[in-house]
């Protein structure tokens, strides 16, 4: 069986480890843990883990944040994954600064690379882990708040709920969306 998971962010140093990111990060801790380094290949940053015997596409799209779509689109039918092994992993202003949700679907939430994916796929019926990244920003600075840096403790928050993100990515490879949910809603 095959996965494609799929972390969120913009290319380019300007943008390394910047709030928006953190689908890249989770994606790189992950990769990290297994020893895998990504390679550009079309329309992202790909690796490959084999985890359980299931091999798990994991991507980091190259197209920045608003085209993620294409990436998306282009890896499920390139390695012929049904979109119900489709998982994202994106920042949310809507959850509190390390909050993690994961879901079968839902609205874009005003999220660009959100709203890309259900634009080219047709529908917001895919799983999705949401990373919480608080929104503790002036009126009017939310663009300049989610390309920020996260705070020192933030940063010291974040880095144990990274570790928990690939518990979670392992968990819906291995056992599914439902049970998945069930475990790391909770924590």
């Amino acid at each position: 069986m095959k996965y494609l998971i799929v972390g969120l962010g913009n290319i380019g140093n300007e943008y390394h480890e910047t709030r928006h990111n953190i689908g890249f990060m989770v994606l790189d801790h992950l990769a990290a843990l297994h020893t895998l380094s990504f390679e550009k290949k079309q329309h992202a940053y790909h690796a490959e883990l084999s985890f359980a015997g299931r091999k798990l596409v994991l991507i980091k799209p190259t197209t920045y944040m608003n085209l993620s779509g294409k990436a998306v689109n282009y890896w499920l039918n390139a390695e012929k994954i049904p979109k119900e092994n489709l998982l994202i992993i994106t920042d949310d202003l809507a959850l509190p600064t390390g909050s993690i949700r994961i879901r079968t679907k839902g609205s874009d939430g005003g999220h660009n690379g959100i709203k890309s994916i259900n634009e080219v796929l047709g529908n917001n019926e895919y799983a999705r882990l949401r990373f919480g990244i608080g929104n503790e920003y002036p009126q009017g600075r939310q663009i300049d708040f989610v390309l920020g840096k996260f705070t020192p403790a933030e940063q010291t928050l974040i880095a144990t709920k990274i570790p928990v993100c690939a518990d979670a990515i392992k968990s819906f490879a291995r056992a599914g969306i439902s049970q998945t949910m069930n475990e790391f809603n909770q924590k």
